[in-house]
């Protein structure tokens, strides 16, 4: 048999990563950390927490080996340790989806109603390389930044109104965001279709990409394919 205290040891080392995960703001983080890389003050403003709570957050988060940090100058950037995390955050949505009934309740009282058309990623990926559809990245400028699918056309859901002009009004619009829970593309997809044009939204977004391998390209290398799904 083995040693209680060296087994204890090992499951006190579990528990540690599933301590700093019981904290609703920590995990908002860890989706908006899934992105991307982002700096304190970027991640303070998109959580709508101060400096000071949201460096606490993190560096929680990286004393739990979920994280790295970077200084650049006066400011730190943090990223996800490794995409097994963002695979870890993808696992408890799938567990809290499958046997929290409440989860259901409250994804339909944030995203709104299902009265928006949704397109798998490998139909997704199909119409794209066929050219049938216009993407769309309706996320803030550091997150599309930071990674997004070859092709997409940015524009932040906030300025979609001012800018319909610059969408095809005879193509398919697809609308993107951080992942199944994010209310951007839904949004978006109302908004488009509101004033006349024919828009979906893709199922799943960066985050479940990103868990799934499919590469996204940089502000600073525009030359990234998309693979086939």
């Amino acid at each position: 048999m083995g040693d209680r205290a060296a087994k204890d040891a090992l499951f006190g080392e579990f528990a540690a990563v599933g301590k700093v995960l019981g904290n609703p703001k920590r995990l908002e983080l860890l989706d908006l950390l899934a992105q991307g890389r982002r700096s304190v003050e970027q991640l303070a403003t998109a959580a709508d927490v101060g400096i000071s709570t949201c460096s606490a957050h993190l560096q929680t988060l990286r004393e739990a080996g979920l994280l790295t940090s970077q200084r650049e100058g006066k400011r730190i950037y943090y990223s996800l340790s490794g995409d097994d995390v963002a695979g870890l955050w993808e696992l408890l949505h799938q567990v809290a989806q499958r046997h929290r009934p409440q989860t259901d309740a409250a994804r339909r009282a944030y995203l709104g109603p299902d009265d928006t058309t949704a397109v798998d990623t490998a139909e997704l990926l199909r119409r794209l390389r066929a050219g049938t559809a216009t993407l769309l990245d309706v996320r803030p400028a550091p997150e599309y930044a930071a990674g997004h699918l070859p092709g997409a056309v940015h524009i932040p859901l906030e300025e979609l109104p001012q800018r319909l002009a610059e969408l095809p009004p005879d193509r398919e619009v697809v609308a993107y965001c951080r992942g199944r829970y994010c209310v951007l593309a839904h949004d978006a997809v109302r908004l488009l279709t509101a004033h006349g044009l024919d828009a979906r939204r893709a199922a799943e977004g960066v985050l479940e990409w990103r868990v799934a391998g499919i590469r996204v390209e940089t502000g600073e290398s525009p030359d990234t394919v998309i693979p086939p799904p």
